[in-house]
């Protein structure tokens, strides 16, 4: 899913169950800002995601915290769902099938040796790629130049993962990083949430950023619909 534009001013870890236990932000002023953004939203005809932007002053993109790369499980799953596709063999490809996802197999992989069309589709239809263990090395050498610019990264399935459960995780996963400017945009949710769902996503990736990052270096945070405009949340 494409992440839209914003335009004021790799570490790869494990992701996070998004656990909220306390509320970064000011829980009426956050709610106060999702509603107006939602208000804000100009009418159409598909489901709009709602993005948390937050932007960062006094930042070295360059230093080891600006390669930051976390995935975050999201209390609330987004209606609109993102498409997870896995890449295994044997049982596990069977199993994927009954899922209902997207699967390649190996031999679907070698066809794609050489034919960049067919990798660019994975590539672009793709939003999650999650990858058997042994097909790792394969994944990256075949579909590696089409996932890297579009920011998307192989993750590997853990050996005797609940392929169902790993699915449905990452049908609710938002990234949590930083791509070259003083910035991280994650998409949180979409217009037909309640705003109260909305919040406690926000305040699950926000708690990350303020982990990893600190309070310290956040200068705005700002939440943004699609088609609206961008509505500024006050820091605690």
């Amino acid at each position: 899913m494409a992440t839209t534009s914003f335009k004021p001013a790799a570490l790869l870890t494990f992701p996070r169950k998004a656990k909220v236990t306390g509320l970064p932000l000011q829980q009426e002023a956050l709610l106060e800002s999702i509603s107006r953004s939602l208000s804000l939203s100009k009418k159409t005809k598909f489901e709009q995601s709602v993005e948390l932007i937050v932007t960062l002053r006094d930042f070295d993109v360059k230093s080891p915290e600006g390669r930051l790369r976390e995935v975050v499980f999201l209390p609330h799953k987004p209606p609109k769902e993102p498409n997870v596709c896995v890449v295994a063999a044997g049982d596990l490809l069977l199993e994927a099938k009954k899922l209902g996802v997207t699967a390649v197999s190996r031999d679907d992989l070698n066809s794609m040796r050489g034919d960049k069309k067919k990798a660019k589709a994975i590539g672009s239809s793709c939003d999650w790629v999650l990858v058997q263990a042994d097909l790792m090395g394969l994944v990256g050498s075949v579909l590696g130049p089409a996932l890297g610019p579009r920011g998307k990264i192989p993750t590997p399935i853990p050996p005797r993962a609940n392929l169902e459960e790993f699915v449905n995780n990452y049908k609710r996963a938002a990234w949590v990083r930083i791509r070259g400017q003083p910035q991280i945009m994650s998409r949180v949710g979409t217009t037909s949430m309640k705003p109260e769902e909305l919040a406690d996503n926000i305040n699950a990736v926000f708690s990350v950023i303020e982990s990893r990052i600190g309070l310290a270096k956040v200068g705005s945070i700002y939440i943004k619909t699609t088609m609206g405009t961008s509505v500024e949340v006050p820091v605690r």
